[in-house]
């Protein structure tokens, strides 16, 4: 496929990385040629220099014939009229990315008068992600499938954890809980667990279920080690911060934001009703601790230094806050963190590039396939998830699992099978059938269809 991305910052790297890597044809435009250059030098992507939003520009790079165009510069103006001009050119798709929450809050009336297939917004969709994180106190990750109500968690067995020791049939007998524990990353091995698998210390777990099911498998491993976030204190009063203030605030949760701006702490109490806003220095460790950051439930750092959130969330961990999350960008940066040292990292840019391939990936599935509804990639891109929506006819649908065994990929697991409002954690004597939403966890990239699980024709 021909993808054009307009903006080459942090954004716009991503989404060019996991789009080559995937093979398709990448177009870059960008008015500064030192950032075209870097480009360059690490992609195998054609770049054009110049104003995404001149449409000589956009026809010299090609956009009449383009599948998709990508609009991530940092004005949401600019990324919105480069989609305008892209869409009255000929390209088939476009997508914006769109961080103000005043247009945000009317994205379904733009997306229209725009002509968008999708637009973005990466603060609010990492604020999503750090409530999700909040609301399940031992999770280190936790993405959604089939439209929210399965959730695949991720998680780290400390020492003195009850599943130590015990193999994953031992597991499943002893709790009668119906989940599947889907991937393990042990060390810098990632293994597709079978039954026989003993679980050890410092193993990280990567499980599915439905709400209802996850919330009684960590009542049951964590009964009274892990507690309710009630109260949360975030430095760094940014977009993410707004938007996580109002989603914890509709839960109850205490929010106290401390943000150096004066005239952002200003707007920030003006908009956030609910929340606590402190106008002082979040990297203050005194200011810090006379704010009680020793007793809240949850430190989420969120400024625009990355290094900033790794120093403040260290901080935090060590005298004693409940969880501690982090944003990061830079991948080099999360590479230097010590195991253990924050409970969770989140990355703005990497959600949003997961976002975007898998509207891609949906895209390049045949009409009559199976369309790829949601991918998310694990453990450093070393495992995918992916949810499908199975169509149309297939030898596939109706077969026990158990026979398709043989004729499935190694090191692919079918973790889950949506049907209706049933949720299903499958075994042998299920099947797929059509219109279910099946969710696969795999170490093999570039699934783009249901069937691409099969090593062979069924007939």
């Amino acid at each position: 496929m021909k993808i054009i991305i307009v903006g080459g910052g942090k954004i716009g790297h991503q989404i060019g990385k996991k789009l080559t890597n995937e093979k398709h044809d990448v177009v870059i435009i960008d008015d500064n040629p030192d950032v075209l250059a870097r480009i360059s030098d690490e992609m195998d992507v054609f770049c054009v220099e110049g104003n995404g939003v001149d449409y000589k520009v956009q026809r010299e790079a090609g956009v009449s014939a383009a599948d998709v165009l990508i609009a991530a510069t940092a004005h949401d103006e600019i990324n919105m009229l480069c989609c305008l001009i892209a869409h009255k050119l000929g390209a088939k798709h476009t997508i914006a990315r769109v961080r103000d929450p005043e247009y945000t809050a009317q994205l379904d009336f733009l997306k229209d008068e725009l002509g968008l297939s999708m637009a973005i917004n990466p603060e609010l969709a990492a604020a999503d992600e750090i409530a999700r994180l909040l609301r399940i106190p031992s999770a280190l990750n936790v993405e959604l499938f089939a439209r929210g109500r399965v959730e695949l968690v991720e998680f780290r067995i400390d020492e003195g954890n009850p599943l130590i020791g015990l193999s994953l049939m031992q597991i499943y007998k002893k709790y009668q809980i119906k989940i599947l524990i889907c991937a393990v990353q042990r060390g810098a091995e990632v293994i597709i667990p079978n039954g026989e698998f003993e679980l050890k210390q410092g193993d990280r777990l990567h499980i599915t279920a439905s709400h209802e099911e996850m919330a009684l498998f960590f009542r049951t491993v964590y009964p009274d080690k892990k507690r309710k976030v009630k109260t949360v204190m975030v430095c760094g009063g940014s977009r993410i911060a707004y938007y996580l203030s109002l989603a914890l605030s509709k839960v109850g949760v205490q929010v106290k934001i401390i943000e150096s701006n004066a005239r952002r702490a200003e707007q920030l109490s003006e908009d956030l009703s609910s929340a606590l806003i402190i106008c002082g220095d979040s990297t203050d460790h005194d200011l810090l601790i006379e704010e009680g950051i020793n007793s809240v439930d949850a430190f989420v750092s969120l400024t625009g230094m990355d290094e900033n959130n790794i120093i403040s969330g260290l901080f935090a961990k060590w005298q004693g806050a409940g969880r501690v999350i982090a944003k990061v960008n830079n991948e080099g940066l999360c590479s230097i963190v010590p195991e253990n040292a924050l409970d969770c990292i989140i990355s703005p840019k990497t959600i949003t590039a997961n976002q975007i391939l898998t509207f891609v990936r949906a895209m390049n599935c045949s009409p009559e396939g199976s369309n790829v509804e949601t991918v998310h990639q694990m453990v450093g891109g070393k495992i995918e998830a992916i949810e499908f929506s199975a169509k149309g006819n297939h030898p596939m649908y109706g077969r026990p699992l158990k026979e398709l065994r043989r004729s499935l990929h190694k090191d692919l697991l079918i973790v889950c099978i949506v049907r209706g409002e049933k949720t299903i954690i499958p075994g042998g004597d299920d099947c797929i059938k059509a219109g279910d939403r099946v969710i696969v966890v795999t170490k093999h990239i570039l699934f783009n269809d249901l069937m691409d699980i099969l090593t062979e024709n069924l007939q």
